[in-house]
């Protein structure tokens, strides 16, 4: 019986795109739900001297060494604190495997074109240039984030550097 559901689902959500549903504070994220390899709670990590305070090191995920960045403080979040509900994204980009801490993963979407939104002119939390759209889901507002272009620029240089050492 479940075989029938899923096939029915599947067929109807072609025309959507699937986004990871995260949060930070307040806000509701998404991000392409195709560069999401896994999901983790929040472990110790190796820290690497000299690196902006958002790296919070690297951890050895099966034998891969992937960075760790804590979006909360390069959103600069006040009073980041680490507990149970802290997750770790660990996100597979062209050529890096990544881990981003975020306050919680609350969903899977899928949103259609009609529902996504172009950028504001502004935004409080983080630069437009990272911002895909918005998603419109009813009352809920999900800022669409292009990861790749988020990590990448100096960070990413950075652990490549980090990576190599």
């Amino acid at each position: 019986m479940t075989g029938m559901a899923t096939a029915t689902k599947l067929a109807g959500e072609t025309e959507g795109q699937e986004f990871l549903v995260f949060t930070l504070g307040d806000e509701e994220y998404g991000i392409d739900i195709l560069k999401v390899q896994e999901i983790r709670g929040y472990d110790q990590v190796t820290r690497i001297a000299n690196t902006p305070p958002f790296i919070k090191g690297v951890t050895n995920l099966r034998g891969v060494i992937v960075p760790i960045i804590d979006l909360r403080i390069k959103f600069a979040q006040p009073d980041v604190e680490y507990n149970d509900n802290t997750v770790v994204i660990v996100l597979n980009l062209e050529q890096r495997v990544v881990g981003i801490v975020v306050d919680g993963v609350s969903d899977v979407l899928s949103l259609t074109q009609e529902q996504i939104r172009p950028s504001p002119e502004f935004a409080v939390t983080m630069s437009t240039e990272y911002m895909t759209g918005l998603g419109a889901l009813g009352e809920r507002m999900l800022i669409l984030v292009d990861i790749e272009k988020l990590l990448s620029s100096e960070e990413m240089a950075l652990m490549d550097t980090l990576r190599s050492a």
